[in-house]
């Protein structure tokens, strides 16, 4: 496992069959335990947990910094995110109930929210520590246990993440961290014993889980890749619409999912729009994540920086126009001269068939497309396999809210982007996935409902 520097710094074995089915046997006998808590019991150690993280997120900032090389400023956000994530759940936790139904003659029918059992969590590189946050604290709010398989690219800050939970008091093995590749995912998915996935990853890679979950009749939860549009109209607020297009592709790296990567932008303001941005995104500061003033660091890893390279080289082969960035950046500390740097690129000029305007870049890559109407641009931005996220910056607020409703996308931002309240449900359409994470639609994907029918009189038969 490598840092962002390009260094080593640890080595870990990847759990193979034995392994993982140890992992799965010790999170059962867990559930056992934590299934049978009443909800406010499991409210009050994730709590502890989330007081835990909240106390510890310097140090677990910039242990994600290490991790997955974003910026230390970034990282404790998303350490922010995450324990109020757990303290979001922890709050739903006793309120979790069924509802009763009056029949007829006195009869009475009620339904129960009852737990899955063990419950597979198959994490990104992009968000370590913030994912597997967001799957096990709905997921252990109502009762299940999670055997946990964070990215081979980014190992280490999930097993911090397990010690916190076994501190917080959840009974041993409730909460299992697994290490591995593809096979690793794959024990994982065919075991007899899971009751439900979690992914968040490629479409590619969705496919497959699905495939494999199928087999055991096993629901999953998918949170793809996206390509989405951010819709820039004339009547915006200038300042606001940059800021926008800058937080909506160049968070993390750009290895964000929900990215809006395509920039429609109204064809009265284009330069301005255009000059804006380049000249905001030649500002932004490259370089070593763990200091304060840096806003982007390094890129996951060689092949992924290489690849982002790819697009960028496609893009003006294909006609497009790198408007600033793109090129490596090597930092003046000699310690990082082997790190995954790029400056941030802004590529104008480009059309709706391009590659880099179709395909995922998952890099820092902004593309800018002029449009003319509002049944165009919605048109255009609905033309796309994705759905995971869309966003309208736009002074008329009934335009805003017409455009959204049209917008085939599971997460939309009106004059703002890239924000995720633990508050709100997260997810996408089409192939971004189903199902949901984060708000009380999550508790619907680690629940199953059972209903009970109960006669007060004599039973008539027909017979």
């Amino acid at each position: 496992f490598k840092m962002h520097a390009g260094r080593v710094i640890s080595k870990l074995l990847c759990s193979g069959e034995k392994e993982v089915d140890l992992a799965v046997q010790s999170a059962k006998a867990a559930f056992k335990i934590w299934s049978q808590m009443s909800g406010m019991e499991r409210s009050r150690v994730l709590l502890e947990a989330a007081r835990i993280i909240r106390e510890q997120r310097e140090e677990i900032a910039t242990l994600e910094t290490i991790n997955n090389g974003k910026s230390i400023f970034e990282a404790r956000v998303d350490i922010d995110i995450s324990w109020q994530c757990l303290e979001y759940y922890a709050g739903l936790a006793g309120s979790l109930a069924g509802e009763h139904i009056q029949l007829p003659g006195g009869s009475f029918g009620y339904t129960r929210r009852e737990p899955l059992g063990v419950c597979v969590g198959i994490g990104a590189w992009n968000y370590p520590f913030q994912i597997a946050c967001w799957k096990s604290a709905p997921a252990l709010a109502c009762g299940n246990a999670m055997v946990f398989k964070p990215s081979p690219f980014t190992p280490i800050s999930v097993v911090r993440l397990a010690e916190i939970f076994t501190e917080a008091g959840v009974p041993k093995g409730l909460f299992n961290v697994v290490q591995g590749g593809v096979a690793t995912g794959q024990f994982l998915c065919h075991h007899p014993d899971v009751a439900k996935i979690s992914f968040t990853g490629s479409v590619p890679t969705g496919i497959k889980i699905m495939e494999m979950a199928a087999k055991g009749i096993k629901p999953v939860t998918l949170e793809l890749g996206g390509k989405s549009p951010l819709i820039i109209f004339s009547d915006c607020a200038l300042e606001n619409a940059v800021n926008g297009a800058l937080m909506a592709n160049f968070l993390t790296q750009g290895e964000v999912c929900c990215n809006g990567t395509r920039v429609f932008v109204e064809r009265k303001i284009l330069d301005v729009f255009t000059k804006e941005v380049v000249k905001r995104t030649q500002k932004i500061k490259v370089g070593d994540p763990l200091l304060e003033d840096t806003r982007m660091g390094a890129l996951i890893n060689r092949p992924h920086l290489d690849r982002v390279q790819g697009f960028i080289k496609q893009a003006k082969e294909q006609g497009a126009e790198v408007l600033c960035g793109g090129d490596l950046y090597v930092p003046d500390d000699p310690k990082l001269k082997n790190g995954y740097y790029m400056r941030p690129c802004v590529l104008g000029n480009c059309t709706d068939d391009m590659t880099c305007v179709k395909e995922e870049i998952f890099g820092p890559v902004m593309s800018i497309l002029p449009f003319d109407t509002e049944d165009e641009v919605v048109e255009r931005a609905n033309n796309t396999k994705f759905g995971l996220a869309g966003g309208v910056f736009t002074r008329d607020i009934q335009k805003a809210h017409r455009v959204v409703a049209a917008l085939k996308a599971g997460m939309c931002f009106i004059n703002n982007y890239n924000i995720s309240p633990v508050e709100l449900p997260f997810g996408g359409y089409k192939a971004s996935g189903f199902g949901r994470e984060n708000g009380r639609a999550a508790i619907e994907y680690y629940s199953q409902l059972k209903t009970v029918c109960v006669e007060m009189g004599d039973v008539e038969s027909v017979f």
